[in-house]
């Protein structure tokens, strides 16, 4: 029986053509946007994913401040200091910590024989590596032994290393840190760098080391990584930090920390928000085409009323009329579906990528807008297609059903 109601719809637009190929040209413009936007929001909230992955989502970074609240017998006002201590205690005393780096830093001359700049130096340990994911494309990582050795070593940044060295190979020559001579054991790949940031700049060097350069008392701050919610974390670590040093935990002040897992999720909430915004538009934009078949069918069956009149004489009842509208009006959905679907692969193939954050980033095109349409993109639009050809279809179907067989043998 569906084979017949199948089969007469088919011959149904056959004997329009031309108006059944209008309407199928717009559902497959409404499938198609609807899938495009999807993706266009989909890869809105991957470009910021890239932004953040670069330098490890599940990573926290403390540094020293001053208090603004009174604690205990302690005015506000008073400066905290973070010490080796402190990386231990961290280590031990807050759940979920994987990794632990204490970082100094200070911006000195870099030099070699040709040239001569002004650069951040940071003494790291090796653990940085794993949490900031610093990558190299040249050479090794600082290692522990350097740090037990306190060597001159340095691993500079892929822009320190155009600009000192331009074309040649870097490793295994010799630079100047403050007057101070070190040996280059890595190049790093290059991350994502707006105007002028120095990310790609920044010389490393073991932490040990960094006391031919500076005071190394105290700690310029400390990187780590962990596993867990990332809010929890961070108030064992204010809660542990405070304690150790004074401080109240809810002074903001004292100690500065870079949540990246907070910051990514708000961007994350606003990447949804876009994603319901775009579904939004492209169901609108499939709701008018839903009109224009439902315009169509009511066409149909004004046309058809005779031949109504006639099945219902001959015994049809209203469910076989209602079936054979609506199955009409869900293949014209399918077809322009199929159709829109790949338009829109078609589309997103010529364009590719939009550009976003590579407009105002160096080294940034895998944070840019990539049109990739994924499954469940797909699923999506196909189920807002079936919801819209179904509706679409049901009113003329259901006016079909519903005349009367005596009063449609007589319409001319």
């Amino acid at each position: 029986m569906l084979k017949d109601i199948f089969g007469q719809a088919i011959e149904a637009m056959r004997h329009n053509g031309r108006r059944t190929a209008i309407t199928i040209v717009g559902m497959a413009w409404g499938i198609a946007t609807v899938v495009l936007l999807l993706a266009f929001g989909a890869g809105f909230g991957r470009a910021f994913e890239a932004i953040f992955s670069q330098f490890g989502t599940n990573m926290i970074g403390v540094f020293p401040g001053t208090t603004s609240e009174q604690a205990g017998g302690a005015k506000a006002g008073v400066k905290v200091r973070f010490t080796m201590d402190d990386v231990e205690r961290i280590q031990e005393g807050v759940p979920g910590i994987i990794h632990v780096s204490p970082v100094d830093f200070k911006n000195v001359p870099v030099s070699n024989d040709l040239h001569n700049y002004t650069w951040e130096v940071d003494g790291i340990t090796p653990e940085l590596s794993s949490i900031m994911k610093m990558d190299l494309s040249a050479g090794r990582f600082i290692t522990q032994a350097d740090l037990v050795q306190r060597a001159h070593v340095a691993v500079i940044g892929s822009e320190a290393k155009t600009k000192l060295f331009s074309g040649l190979y870097p490793i295994g020559e010799t630079i100047h840190i403050n007057g101070v001579s070190f040996q280059i054991v890595g190049v790093l790949k290059p991350k994502m760098q707006e105007g002028d940031d120095n990310d790609n700049r920044i010389t490393n060097i073991p932490l040990s080391t960094m006391s031919d350069l500076k005071d190394t008392k105290y700690l310029g701050g400390m990187w780590m990584s962990f596993q867990g919610d990332h809010m929890a974390v961070e108030r064992a670590l204010r809660n542990t930090l405070g304690m150790a040093h004074g401080f109240r935990p809810s002074d903001h002040n004292a100690i500065y920390v870079a949540n990246l897992m907070e910051q990514l999720s708000q961007f994350r909430l606003i990447s949804i928000a876009l994603q319901v915004l775009l579904l939004f538009i492209g169901a609108l934009t499939l709701g008018i085409a839903g009109i224009g078949l439902m315009n169509i069918m009511l066409v149909s069956v004004q046309q058809r009323t005779r031949e109504i009149g006639v099945e219902k004489a001959l015994g049809a009842r209203k469910r076989h009329i209602l079936f054979q509208f609506l199955a009409e009006a869900l293949v014209i959905s399918s077809v322009g579906g199929i159709g829109g679907v790949i338009l829109a692969y078609a589309v997103s193939k010529a364009i590719g990528s939009v550009t976003f954050y590579s407009a105002i980033a160096a080294n940034a095109t895998d944070a840019d807008i990539h049109l990739l349409i994924s499954p469940h993109i797909v699923v999506i639009a196909t189920s807002i297609l079936i919801l819209v050809g179904t509706v679409s279809g049901m009113i003329p179907a259901m006016q079909a059903a519903n005349l009367n067989p005596i009063e449609a043998l007589r319409y001319e």
